[in-house]
């Protein structure tokens, strides 16, 4: 039997998770892989600290087991990349630094595969690290990149290899949906789950890339190489978080028999990709409705087998260890006959003006009669049907009330608020919010 020698860059939580699962069930991952899987060296600045946490041998670690600089660890780095010895180096030190990013490409250049939970780096900075994969024809395994123990990378580039993905939606990140859930079931403000989310360590202490719809972005930019083939940017990409997301929102969303989720949503219309992240009144009757906690969701809709969900855990240590322990025992079963992400050229997604969606669509205005049947007027000027107007809800001198209309493009609505501001300047307090409803 082959041997695949392994060492790990930072034993931190998802890290030190690997080094966990290989160390105990190390029998079984080499059985499953055909090859005799070892886990050679872990680079960590406090060894002492994770071998206690995850109960593994101080020896494992460079250095001896003993605290180590920077200075250091990056010494240890330069020694594994250039070992003959090594055959895969799992990063999990995490972020898209210059740092970070050269040591992935010298680790692929140096002829070593390379597994990562790295999201971010993978959808800034992905095109020069899958185009050195390609080049050194070595693999690189990012299953724990998205959705944490979901196993839909795998799913679309495996599985459904027979099929056309047509669209790819879902819940991917489970702080800002624990957040959501705690406002729709608890009744709670936007900061009061925020900070319930910190407590129960759903959410760092600074949580912007989870409530800006930035890791959502990321996961979702992978997904969309995956699917549709192509590379896109997070720059051209509309996203749109959920800090500003109120009670009268979620009330709101309930008249309409629907729940507030932070959707990732991609779909391919004749050769145009509409992609985008941005909060979305889901449907009760949308199996997404009832996806609650920290849970990740995936809706996939193939051309020939329809509609498929991948439901499970998004995060946590053993969670997303397990993918990159499975992209291991992948890779040393498998080896050259694993596909990369091909390298595309750029393609610019649809402006998002033109995504076509039933809309709900918040206003705040001044408690003056008429104002209701001025707006909703407006809006069927632009040759949009409206199903739905919500009961007004009043506070002192404001007034807050809803339109729920059937598909039209978001340029429709950008219209109609643009007369609204136009023909009567001080009616609109607030700018409206617009969100589009799954069914």
């Amino acid at each position: 039997m082959d041997t695949l020698n392994i060492a790990i860059l930072g034993c931190g939580t998802v890290g030190g998770g690997v080094a966990q699962i290989i160390t105990e069930i190390n029998h079984d991952l080499s059985i499953r892989a055909r090859t005799n899987i070892v886990l050679k060296k872990i680079v960590e600045l406090s060894p002492s600290k994770a071998s206690e946490r995850f109960n593994l041998p101080l020896g494992l670690f460079c250095g001896g087991g003993k605290d180590l600089t920077g200075t250091e660890a990056n010494e240890y780095i330069r020694e594994i990349i250039s070992s003959g010895e090594i055959d895969l180096v799992v990063e999990t030190i995490g972020g898209k630094s210059d740092f970070v990013f050269n040591i992935c490409l010298d680790i692929l250049n140096s002829g070593k595969h390379l597994v990562t939970a790295n999201k971010a780096l993978l959808a800034e900075r992905g095109k020069r690290i899958f185009g050195a994969a390609e080049a050194k024809n070595v693999k690189i395994g990012f299953e724990a990149a998205v959705c944490g123990a979901i196993p839909i990378i795998k799913t679309i580039q495996e599985s459904f290899t027979g099929d056309k993905v047509l669209s790819v939606s879902g819940i991917m990140n489970g702080t800002s949906n624990y957040i959501l859930t705690q406002m729709q079931d608890e009744k709670l403000e936007f900061s009061e789950a925020l900070k319930l989310a910190q407590e129960n360590g759903y959410a760092e202490a600074d949580p912007l890339l989870d409530i800006n719809g930035g890791d959502a972005g990321h996961k979702l930019i992978l997904l969309i190489k995956l699917a549709f083939g192509i590379d896109v940017s997070k720059e051209d990409l509309s996203i749109i978080g959920i800090e500003n997301i109120t009670r009268e929102d979620i009330d709101f969303a309930s008249e309409i028999d629907a729940k507030i989720k932070l959707i990732c949503y991609a779909k391919k219309v004749n050769g145009d990709i509409y992609a985008t992240v941005r909060p979305m009144l889901v449907k009760n009757s949308n199996f997404l409705s009832d996806v609650s906690g920290a849970t990740n969701a995936v809706r996939i809709n193939n051309q020939y087998s329809g509609v498929h969900f991948l439901v499970g855990k998004g995060a946590g240590s053993t969670e997303t260890a397990m993918s990159i322990v499975s992209d291991i025992v992948f890779i040393a079963r498998y080896g050259d006959k694993i596909q990369n992400i091909p390298v595309n050229e750029e393609s610019n997604l649809a402006e998002s003006h033109k995504f076509v969606f039933p809309y709900l669509i918040s206003f705040q205005t001044g408690n003056i009669p008429g104002t209701t049947g001025f707006i909703t007027t407006a809006i069927g000027n632009q040759e949009i049907n409206i199903e739905t107007v919500s009961h007004n809800r009043h506070k002192g001198e404001k007034a807050m009330f809803s339109v729920a209309t059937m598909p039209c493009t978001l340029g429709q609505i950008e219209n109609a608020i643009q007369k609204i501001r136009s023909e009567k300047p001080g009616m609109l307090l607030s700018e409206p919010k617009i969100m589009p409803i799954l069914y």
